[in-house]
């Protein structure tokens, strides 16, 4: 590949508390003003796939390629987000029931919380909501399907 003209610019802070940062651009024609916001918005979007690699293992291909890279993290930070909303839903705004365990103690609810409200409210309304009478079913005691249905969704 033949080598591409980029522009620079070194940005540094006049109370010298924060290093001297050099900034590169390939369009030759930005001026620094134009720069440092596209650095500044792109950063935030870095720091979040680095943070979603890291966390969520986002990246993670079995087979690596380059097709499969392309379209893995964007889809899972689409289902991370409309499982969000749909959480944020269930809880209409307020407080999420935080899952603890004998092991772990949490005060805030996590994003394994807001997916286990989730799963819990669809197989709530597959289950419950729409069950039909068949005489193949076997009885369960409602308090043992409300275990299920409250413990099921952690656990999975």
């Amino acid at each position: 590949m033949p080598p591409v003209a980029i522009r620079f610019i070194r940005v540094c802070d006049p109370e010298r508390k924060l290093r001297l940062e050099a900034l590169f651009c390939t369009d030759r024609q930005a001026t620094p003003g134009e720069i440092v916001p596209w650095v500044v918005r792109r950063w935030s979007v870095e720091v979040t796939c680095a943070e979603g690699r890291a966390h969520r293992g986002l990246a993670t291909q079995r087979h690596w390629s380059d097709q499969a890279i392309a379209r893995t993290p964007p889809v899972l930070v689409a289902l991370v987000s409309i499982v969000t909303r749909r959480a944020w839903r269930l809880s209409q705004g307020g407080l999420m029931p935080v899952e603890t365990t004998a092991w772990y103690h949490q005060t805030a609810p996590t994003w394994v919380d807001g997916l286990a409200l989730v799963r819990r409210h669809l197989w709530h309304a597959r289950y419950v909501v729409n069950s039909a009478a068949d005489p193949e079913c076997v009885p369960l005691p409602r308090e043992a399907f409300a275990l299920l249905l409250t413990g099921l969704p952690v656990a999975a």
